[in-house]
């Protein structure tokens, strides 16, 4: 029996820790080969990171999986799930730029006048005259049912004076 004071964790809890290493082991494997070369991890669990990229067999990707969780138990863990985080978080706030940008290019081809004075009181740096003549070659284009040239263009100007803004901040 063991008393409350004990401090060994119960082996459910070893469970849980063991499978959210494995689930970190996995997100290396899914991780960029630029980012990986970043981290700080030993050579054996590089190596068997590499390993299981390479195997197409369920069975053999299954057991490379488990070993990588079981070297992660080896290892500090701290800088690896830092640098994952990190990643996370640089991917979400480049998902909600380029959300932005969606959305103003989607207000301006909608409606040009109203999205044009609200632009220019959230950015402004704007080009006004620039804008209003690409709004008004992607309308052409869309009543012609040509391709949006324009509103790609749209797209990239906002996407650079956001990115702009976001630097001078």
């Amino acid at each position: 029996m063991s008393s409350d004071s004990d401090p060994r964790p119960t082996k459910g809890a070893l469970k849980r820790q063991a499978e959210e290493l494995q689930q970190l082991g996995e997100a290396l494997i899914d991780m960029p080969d630029e980012v990986l070369e970043q981290l700080p991890l030993p050579e054996i669990l590089r190596d068997a990171v590499s390993n299981a990229r390479r195997f197409t067999s369920h069975g053999a990707s299954l057991r490379q999986r488990q070993y990588i969780g079981k070297l992660m138990r080896k290892i500090e863990v701290g800088p690896i799930r830092a640098a994952i985080e990190a990643r996370r978080r640089d991917e979400q706030a480049a998902a909600r730029r380029f959300r932005r940008v969606e959305h103003w290019r989607d207000r301006l081809l909608a409606e040009p006048d109203i999205a044009i004075t609200q632009l220019r009181e959230e950015l402004p740096a704007v080009d006004v005259e620039r804008v209003r003549t690409l709004v008004a070659q992607a309308a052409d284009e869309s009543r012609q049912g040509r391709a949006p040239r324009a509103a790609r263009l749209l797209f990239q100007y906002l996407r650079d004076l956001m990115q702009k803004e976001n630097e001078l901040q």
